[in-house]
């Protein structure tokens, strides 16, 4: 098969293949650009293919692959949120180290009343800290983004208040 060949059938094959990637990820986005990922390994590995074997189902089994590959990876890095006071000390030490012994008492303060939230306020407050996205957060609890955005806007209002009355 010609490269010319090559690029044809993949070409024909890119409506089967994001529909394929739409079912694998559920997101619009994430199908695209498994899409794309999956259409620059075909290319880089066009030597491997075998003449006379199933085009499609070659092309597919990379997608699925990589697909597979992605989630793995994502499974090995995500990480396990702790709703406990050295989680958020830590995440808020990360965001404002000092040494100053009045702001480690403040982190003190700002942990208890963290901790003292309702979980639909606190927990999508942690993940932020810890550098998950809006779109992050929404995906992992199910809710809307802009849920996760009001909702965080109210927990840094309420530790404002609560901070500034103590």
């Amino acid at each position: 098969m010609t490269t010319l060949q090559f690029q044809e059938r993949i070409l024909n094959l890119q409506k089967n293949m994001f529909h394929f990637a739409l079912m694998l990820t559920d997101d619009k986005h994430n199908a695209e650009d498994l899409l794309q990922e999956t259409m620059l390994k075909v290319l880089d590995n066009r030597e491997k293919y075998q003449d006379n074997t199933n085009f499609k189902a070659w092309v597919l089994t990379i997608m699925r692959n990589i697909f597979i590959n992605n989630y793995r990876k994502i499974l090995r890095n995500q990480v396990v949120l702790e709703q406990s006071e050295d989680f958020i000390s830590i995440c808020l030490l990360q965001n404002h180290q000092t040494d100053d012994f009045e702001a480690s008492i403040d982190m003190e303060e700002i942990t208890y009343i963290i901790n003292n939230l309702h979980d639909k306020l606190k927990i999508p407050f942690s993940m932020y800290l810890s550098g998950y996205s809006y779109y992050e957060i929404a995906q992992k609890m199910d809710i809307p983004i802009g849920t996760v955005k009001s909702r965080i806007s109210t927990t840094r209002k309420t530790l404002q208040r609560i901070y500034e009355e103590t």
